[in-house]
């Protein structure tokens, strides 16, 4: 990341008077830009194609990493549990295709991007594509039993149409100055919470002042066991490794929340290697030694592709998370789609 652009990040959270006088013009441009799409598919002039199924967005209105892939992991594994068929779309960021594409688990993360793999290791069919609504027919053409599918981000892409909309937020960092791009981290005004069918806010810190009239979920992502990129089916317990030195690193889009959840389960991090979100890892990422490397599980999918050494793949320790939803948050979808399930 630039100097500038860690600069204007910064602002979001920090405002400085001169920044915000400065990107005023362009949030101008934005501002408008974004609502005559808005009123374009609102009005009819550009038409919103919808599913022969419900259709659920997993979405936000701020840029950055809310915890969106995790809420989705939970949600598709609450909903399996209690035998709803459900499937995923995703534009699938950082992957190379050019059309609609089922995602298998061994799928290169170069080709279907990071998160999709992480969706499709759920067991739920999930296809990535750039024309989300060819992605979701293409879906549908694989399994056309499906009862449901929740699209991982895709707030804003109205074309697709929607049967529910549940957006993430980030409990401490909130909306930050409330501006949209570039002036602030928002992609939608505040106000458009309002129209949102749930919000989901991950961790507590400052105050958030929602809609009353919106349901609203607490979120918190747990850490599981750590778990070898070299051996995934060799595990180890956090405090075996906690308390001697070990490198963090994060290409996703909250890199600090990592670390922070790294330290308070007591690892001493001697370094951390920050990458900008869904980054193409190369082996010259990894620093040379043999001190521990503590990754998430989103760039393990595409470390794992990459780091071919014995020795340097032995360094890497995966930190799953899980998201712990209250109240609960499938129940309420498939009382609200009226989705009969096994359970």
């Amino acid at each position: 990341m630039s100097r500038l652009s860690q600069l204007i990040e910064r602002h979001w959270y920090q405002p400085t008077w001169w920044l915000t006088a400065l990107l005023a013009p362009l949030e101008g441009l934005f501002a408008l830009v974004s609502a005559l799409r808005r009123a374009g598919y609102r009005l009819g002039v550009w038409r919103s194609y919808r599913l022969p199924v419900p259709l659920v967005v997993i979405g936000n209105i701020n840029v950055g990493g809310v915890g969106k892939t995790p809420l989705t992991l939970s949600l598709l594994a609450d909903l399996q549990a209690r035998g709803v068929r459900v499937g995923v779309i995703s534009r699938g960021y950082g992957g190379s295709h050019r059309q609609a594409t089922l995602v298998a688990v061994d799928s290169p993360a170069g080709l279907v991007g990071d998160e999709p793999l992480l969706l499709a290791a759920s067991g739920a069919p999930v296809v990535v594509g750039r024309d989300r609504v060819a992605a979701g027919r293409h879906l549908l053409k694989l399994q056309p039993d499906l009862q449901l599918i929740l699209t991982d981000d895709g707030l804003q892409h109205y074309r697709l149409a929607r049967t529910l909309e549940v957006v993430v937020l980030d409990g401490q960092r909130g909306l930050g100055n409330g501006r949209l791009l570039p002036g602030g981290p928002l992609r939608e005004p505040a106000a458009r919470l309002a129209a949102v069918d749930a919000i989901v806010v991950n961790g507590v810190g400052n105050a958030l002042h929602l809609p009353r009239n919106i349901p609203c979920f607490a979120m918190r992502l747990a850490a599981q066991q750590l778990q070898s990129l070299a051996l995934p089916q060799q595990t180890c317990a956090v405090q075996d490794l906690a308390g001697q030195p070990v490198l963090a690193l994060a290409g996703i889009g909250h890199p600090e929340r990592f670390f922070a959840t790294l330290q308070s389960l007591g690892f001493t991090l001697q370094q951390c290697l920050t990458f900008p979100d869904h980054h193409a890892f190369t082996p010259d990422d990894l620093p040379p030694g043999d001190m521990p490397v503590i990754v998430t599980s989103k760039d393990a999918v595409k470390l794992r592709g990459v780091i071919h050494d014995a020795a340097q793949r032995a360094r890497l320790w995966v930190l799953p998370v899980t998201a712990q939803l209250t109240p609960d948050l499938a129940g309420w979808l498939l009382s609200r789609l009226k989705i009969r399930h096994g359970r």
